[in-house]
């Protein structure tokens, strides 16, 4: 037998030194998954340098560094037993091989910003797996790709391409701090995708871990897997590690603007010609109307203001001469228009001065930090001026609650509504985000916002889609269900599933049923197997 280096007998010893603080706050359980962690590390990547419990010292920093809803951020928000900051592929397979023995349940987070936390939240015993070591975007731009690991953000994949080109950009979000984990696999957009459709669309291959610790790409899982986890939600499946994506062109020169109106700007004709023409404009051009409510003078009166935000991949005067003809009455003026190379619209977009120095983009903490609700809808035909009217006198009454219109056409209507999970495609006018923001701790402050933004919800019930009442998957919301303790059952799953997917959620199920039987990767609204797996895996 060999004699042990002085760097193994220190890693070693170091091991057990951690092994025995660590234990001392975990149960048996818990602690047979952590020896099982400890006996699955590779010598040329420990995985001690990545655990964190509770009785760690960095431990709630850790925690708390990716938490981006503050309503789970509470003392009386469920904790992890364990983290793993996972820095090689081996730690993650680990990490499911020895939570698959336990049945642990494992929380994938990337960037933090599922809205209902669910991605670092569970009511039964649960370990975070943290994606954020896990970064680097690899840009080719003689082939017009880029490899990007799932713990990178938006905004570093956004840099990284500008660094090596000013001609190509990518169509997700415009939060540069969003994670590109649950962002892509959930179908993320931007104001890009009238053009180019969403992040999803623009997938090509995958690194993907299953339920066995397999590592795949594209070839190996099959086209099937490949299908799902480009929007259907990619931690119902496996853990994905990296994406490869297509760069997209953009020109050398955009053009932004923000014109705002309120009502007694006569907004509601502003809304009703955007409602009848923001779906038709050329593809190139997205107008988001965000509606909220604002103070009309200083005596404290309300009124709602209507904000035009806009971004056209092209110059300044061939905007001005779409909208003179096509939305003439929003009086667009040179004056209103910010003229600027594509990355630094990103800026603009995300209320950065756009003077600023772009690796500002690589900052992965936001700006601000809230409690926060999100909703979703869908509308397919344009309301009435008399509804419009009636939509502002509520949320004058409610007063918190923001609406988003995020106009679809262009590209959106022309890809299948099959091609990927994500279903919503043609025939819709715009989706609708619901937003409402609190900086008040504790669970009335949080219900109190929670039922102000229902009662928006409700009320814009005759205007938006039915039957069913179709929804976002990335603007999460367990309104609209759940499962029982994370571990979905079919018929609990089928009705969020529905309004996700509509019609893809049963060849999802039918995926999932194949790839991951015994339902290892859930949470409370993930993809649930066919019924008789169940009962089978509950004997």
């Amino acid at each position: 037998m060999g004699i042990l280096s002085p760097v193994v007998v220190v890693t070693t010893l170091s091991t057990i030194l951690l092994s025995i603080l660590w234990r001392a706050t975990l149960d048996l359980p818990q602690e047979s998954f952590l020896q099982c962690l400890l006996e699955n590390s590779l010598r040329s990547h420990p995985i001690s340098a990545a655990i964190y419990t509770p009785q760690s010292s960095s431990y709630s920093s850790v925690l708390e560094s990716y938490i981006r809803n503050l309503r789970f951020n509470e003392t009386s928000t469920p904790k992890p037993f364990l983290i793993l900051t996972a820095s090689h592929e081996s730690h993650i397979q680990a990490a499911v091989l020895c939570a698959k023995k336990q049945d642990f349940q494992m929380k994938i987070r990337s960037g933090g910003h599922d809205y209902e936390g669910l991605s670092y939240v569970s009511s039964v015993p649960f370990f975070i797996l943290d994606m954020f070591n896990l970064r680097s975007v690899d840009v080719d731009i003689g082939n017009e790709t880029a490899w990007v690991q799932t713990g990178a953000t938006l905004g570093e994949v956004y840099y990284r391409i500008a660094e090596r080109s000013n001609i190509h950009g990518f169509p997700a979000g415009v939060c540069p701090t969003v994670g590109v984990g649950g962002h892509l696999s959930g179908a993320g957009y931007g104001n890009m995708m009238r053009k180019y459709g969403v992040s999803a669309d623009n997938i090509i291959d995958a690194q993907f871990i299953d339920a066995d610790g397999r590592l795949h790409d594209r070839k190996s899982m099959g086209e099937d897997l490949f299908w799902a986890i480009r929007g259907g939600g990619g931690a119902s499946f496996g853990v994905i590690l990296a994406y490869k994506i297509m760069l997209v062109r953009v020109p050398q020169k955009v053009t932004s603007f923000q014109v705002e109106k309120t009502l007694e700007e006569n907004a509601t004709d502003f809304v009703d010609q955007w409602q009848h023409v923001a779906d038709k404009l050329p593809e190139e051009l997205f107008i988001r109307l965000a509606l909220d409510v604002v103070n009309r003078s200083q005596s404290g009166e309300k009124t709602v203001r209507a904000s035009f935000i806009s971004l056209f991949l092209g110059d300044s005067d061939t905007l001005l001469s779409i909208m003179n003809e096509r939305f003439p009455k929003l009086g667009l003026s040179k004056s209103d228009c910010v003229e600027t190379s594509w990355i630094r619209s990103v800026l603009f977009w995300a209320n950065i001065p756009i003077e600023t120095k772009i690796d500002v983009l690589l900052d992965r903490t936001p700006q601000t930090l809230v409690s926060l609700k999100r909703k979703s809808d869908y509308v397919k035909e344009p309301i009435p001026k008399a509804g419009l009217e009636g939509i502002w006198k509520r949320m004058i009454e409610l007063q918190v609650p923001k609406m988003f219109f995020n106009p679809y056409g262009g590209k959106m209507a022309e890809i299948p509504s099959t091609k990927i999970p994500f279903p919503h495609r043609a025939g819709n006018l715009w989706k609708i985000q619901y937003l409402a923001n609190w900086n008040e701790s504790g669970i009335e402050a949080a219900n109190h916002h929670l039922g102000l933004t229902r009662k928006l919800y409700d009320y814009m019930t005759p205007f938006v889609s039915k039957n069913p009442r179709e929804a976002y998957l990335n603007y999460r919301d367990v309104d609209l269900g759940t499962s029982y303790n994370g571990k979905p059952v079919y018929s609990e799953g089928r009705v969020y599933g529905i309004r996700y997917f509509k019609g893809n959620f049963e060849r999802l199920v039918q995926i999932k049923s194949k790839v991951d039987p015994s339902n290892f990767f859930r949470n409370e609204q993930s993809i649930p197997v066919l019924p008789h797996q169940e009962n089978r895996d509950d004997q």
